[in-house]
Protein backbone atom coordinates (compact mmCIF):
# COMPACT_ATOMS: atom_id res chain seq x y z
CA UNK A 1 0.00 0.00 0.00
CA UNK A 2 2.09 2.65 -1.19
CA UNK A 3 -0.12 5.54 -1.73
CA UNK A 4 -0.59 5.94 2.30
CA UNK A 5 2.92 6.82 2.63
CA UNK A 6 2.45 9.95 0.57
CA UNK A 7 -0.68 11.12 2.75
CA UNK A 8 -0.10 12.21 6.42
CA UNK A 9 -1.43 10.26 9.49
CA UNK A 10 -3.79 12.88 9.80
CA UNK A 11 -4.60 13.24 6.29
CA UNK A 12 -5.62 9.62 6.19
CA UNK A 13 -7.97 10.25 9.08
CA UNK A 14 -9.14 13.06 8.04
CA UNK A 15 -10.47 10.68 4.24
CA UNK A 16 -11.66 8.62 6.33
CA UNK A 17 -13.94 10.46 8.35
CA UNK A 18 -14.61 12.42 4.83
CA UNK A 19 -16.02 9.68 3.30
CA UNK A 20 -17.90 8.34 5.58
CA UNK A 21 -21.38 7.47 5.17
CA UNK A 22 -21.50 9.23 1.66
CA UNK A 23 -20.69 6.98 -1.48
CA UNK A 24 -20.23 10.12 -3.49
CA UNK A 25 -17.30 11.80 -1.20
CA UNK A 26 -14.01 12.02 -2.95
CA UNK A 27 -12.42 12.42 0.70
CA UNK A 28 -11.15 16.03 -0.60
CA UNK A 29 -13.72 17.91 1.74
CA UNK A 30 -15.59 17.21 5.17
CA UNK A 31 -19.15 18.22 5.99
CA UNK A 32 -20.35 19.09 9.14
CA UNK A 33 -22.04 16.09 9.87
CA UNK A 34 -18.67 14.19 9.45
CA UNK A 35 -16.47 16.71 10.88
CA UNK A 36 -18.08 16.71 14.57
CA UNK A 37 -17.81 12.99 14.65
CA UNK A 38 -14.85 12.96 14.22
CA UNK A 39 -14.37 15.20 17.15
CA UNK A 40 -16.59 12.90 19.32
CA UNK A 41 -15.09 9.82 18.07
CA UNK A 42 -11.31 10.66 18.61
CA UNK A 43 -11.77 12.39 21.51
CA UNK A 44 -11.30 16.25 20.92
CA UNK A 45 -14.96 16.79 22.61
CA UNK A 46 -14.40 16.18 25.69
CA UNK A 47 -17.54 17.83 27.34
CA UNK A 48 -15.38 20.47 29.39
CA UNK A 49 -13.10 22.74 27.39
CA UNK A 50 -14.83 21.48 23.82
CA UNK A 51 -18.57 21.22 23.19
CA UNK A 52 -20.37 20.05 20.49
CA UNK A 53 -21.29 23.61 20.23
CA UNK A 54 -17.54 24.82 19.73
CA UNK A 55 -17.11 22.28 17.64
CA UNK A 56 -19.99 23.58 15.22
CA UNK A 57 -18.81 27.41 15.67
CA UNK A 58 -15.54 26.22 14.36
CA UNK A 59 -16.56 24.49 11.54
CA UNK A 60 -19.04 27.15 10.45
CA UNK A 61 -15.69 29.78 11.27
CA UNK A 62 -13.44 28.09 9.41
CA UNK A 63 -15.48 27.05 6.19
CA UNK A 64 -16.19 29.22 3.06
CA UNK A 65 -19.45 31.05 3.23
CA UNK A 66 -20.84 29.23 0.20
CA UNK A 67 -19.50 25.80 0.52
CA UNK A 68 -20.63 23.59 3.48
CA UNK A 69 -17.75 21.34 3.65
CA UNK A 70 -14.28 22.34 4.68
CA UNK A 71 -10.91 21.35 2.92
CA UNK A 72 -8.04 19.50 4.36
CA UNK A 73 -6.48 22.75 5.15
CA UNK A 74 -9.48 24.17 6.73
CA UNK A 75 -9.82 20.93 9.07
CA UNK A 76 -6.53 21.83 10.29
CA UNK A 77 -7.04 25.68 11.05
CA UNK A 78 -10.27 24.49 12.47
CA UNK A 79 -8.08 21.64 14.60
CA UNK A 80 -5.79 24.42 15.68
CA UNK A 81 -8.77 26.36 17.18
CA UNK A 82 -10.00 23.44 19.08
CA UNK A 83 -6.61 22.95 20.23
CA UNK A 84 -5.99 26.09 21.75
CA UNK A 85 -9.38 26.33 23.26
CA UNK A 86 -8.71 22.16 24.63
CA UNK A 87 -5.21 22.57 26.14
CA UNK A 88 -5.25 25.87 27.55
CA UNK A 89 -2.02 25.82 29.22
CA UNK A 90 0.18 24.73 26.23
CA UNK A 91 1.32 26.82 23.17
CA UNK A 92 -0.63 27.35 20.26
CA UNK A 93 1.68 24.26 18.04
CA UNK A 94 2.19 21.98 21.37
CA UNK A 95 -1.65 22.28 21.29
CA UNK A 96 -2.23 21.72 17.61
CA UNK A 97 0.27 18.22 17.88
CA UNK A 98 -1.53 17.16 20.93
CA UNK A 99 -5.13 17.20 19.23
CA UNK A 100 -3.46 15.97 15.70
CA UNK A 101 -2.25 13.07 17.88
CA UNK A 102 -5.92 12.62 18.54
CA UNK A 103 -6.56 12.18 15.13
CA UNK A 104 -3.58 10.63 13.33
CA UNK A 105 -4.95 6.63 12.34
CA UNK A 106 -8.57 7.00 13.39
CA UNK A 107 -11.46 5.58 11.29
CA UNK A 108 -14.83 6.86 12.09
CA UNK A 109 -17.10 4.10 15.19
CA UNK A 110 -19.34 2.58 13.06
CA UNK A 111 -21.71 0.77 15.61
CA UNK A 112 -21.80 -2.67 15.00
CA UNK A 113 -20.03 -4.27 12.15
CA UNK A 114 -22.66 -4.32 9.19
CA UNK A 115 -24.48 -1.53 8.05
CA UNK A 116 -27.37 -3.14 7.07
CA UNK A 117 -28.83 -2.78 10.48
CA UNK A 118 -31.43 -0.37 11.64
CA UNK A 119 -32.53 -1.47 14.81
CA UNK A 120 -30.69 0.63 17.46
CA UNK A 121 -31.30 -2.86 19.64
CA UNK A 122 -29.78 -5.15 17.51
CA UNK A 123 -26.73 -2.75 16.75
CA UNK A 124 -26.37 -2.31 20.59
CA UNK A 125 -26.46 -6.15 20.93
CA UNK A 126 -24.06 -6.43 18.19
CA UNK A 127 -21.84 -4.09 19.51
CA UNK A 128 -18.99 -5.47 21.36
CA UNK A 129 -17.98 -2.49 22.21
CA UNK A 130 -21.17 -2.04 24.76
CA UNK A 131 -20.37 -5.79 25.98
CA UNK A 132 -19.72 -5.79 29.86
CA UNK A 133 -18.23 -8.58 31.98
CA UNK A 134 -17.07 -11.72 31.28
CA UNK A 135 -18.28 -11.27 27.28
CA UNK A 136 -16.20 -8.47 26.63
CA UNK A 137 -13.19 -11.19 27.04
CA UNK A 138 -14.38 -12.46 24.08
CA UNK A 139 -13.60 -9.90 21.88
CA UNK A 140 -10.40 -8.72 20.70
CA UNK A 141 -10.10 -4.89 20.05
CA UNK A 142 -11.54 -4.77 17.24
CA UNK A 143 -14.66 -6.62 17.89
CA UNK A 144 -13.78 -9.76 16.44
CA UNK A 145 -15.11 -12.69 18.09
CA UNK A 146 -12.04 -14.72 20.40
CA UNK A 147 -14.27 -17.86 19.39
CA UNK A 148 -13.20 -20.77 22.25
CA UNK A 149 -10.18 -18.98 22.95
CA UNK A 150 -12.49 -15.79 24.61
CA UNK A 151 -15.06 -19.01 26.69
CA UNK A 152 -12.22 -20.51 28.48
CA UNK A 153 -12.18 -18.81 31.28
CA UNK A 154 -16.40 -18.79 31.50
CA UNK A 155 -16.79 -22.55 30.74
CA UNK A 156 -15.84 -24.83 33.77
CA UNK A 157 -13.89 -27.19 31.92
CA UNK A 158 -13.03 -29.38 35.18
CA UNK A 159 -14.45 -32.15 33.51
CA UNK A 160 -17.02 -32.77 36.98
CA UNK A 161 -20.41 -32.34 36.81
CA UNK A 162 -21.54 -28.90 38.63
CA UNK A 163 -22.05 -29.66 42.25
CA UNK A 164 -19.88 -32.89 42.03
CA UNK A 165 -18.62 -34.17 45.46
CA UNK A 166 -15.55 -34.86 44.99
CA UNK A 167 -14.63 -32.57 42.73
CA UNK A 168 -10.80 -30.51 43.50
CA UNK A 169 -9.37 -33.70 44.79
CA UNK A 170 -7.20 -34.17 41.67
CA UNK A 171 -7.59 -31.33 39.82
CA UNK A 172 -4.15 -29.37 40.42
CA UNK A 173 -4.40 -26.01 37.99
CA UNK A 174 -0.87 -26.04 37.34
CA UNK A 175 -1.01 -29.32 35.46
CA UNK A 176 -1.82 -29.02 31.65
CA UNK A 177 -5.38 -29.89 30.71
CA UNK A 178 -4.40 -33.43 28.94
CA UNK A 179 -3.11 -34.44 31.91
CA UNK A 180 -5.87 -35.49 34.28
CA UNK A 181 -7.63 -37.46 31.37
CA UNK A 182 -5.13 -40.25 31.71
CA UNK A 183 -5.88 -40.58 35.61
CA UNK A 184 -8.33 -43.70 36.02
CA UNK A 185 -11.64 -42.52 37.48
Amino acid sequence: NSRSTMLTALEESFRRFAIHGDTRATGKDMHGKNWSKLCKDCGVIDGKNITLTDVDIVFSKVKKKTCRTITYDEFKVALGELARKKYKDKTGEEAEAEVFKLIEGKAPVIAGVTRAVASPTVSRLTDPTKFTGSHKERFDETGRGKGKAGRVDIVDTSGYVSGYKHRGTYEKKSSPAGTFLSDSK
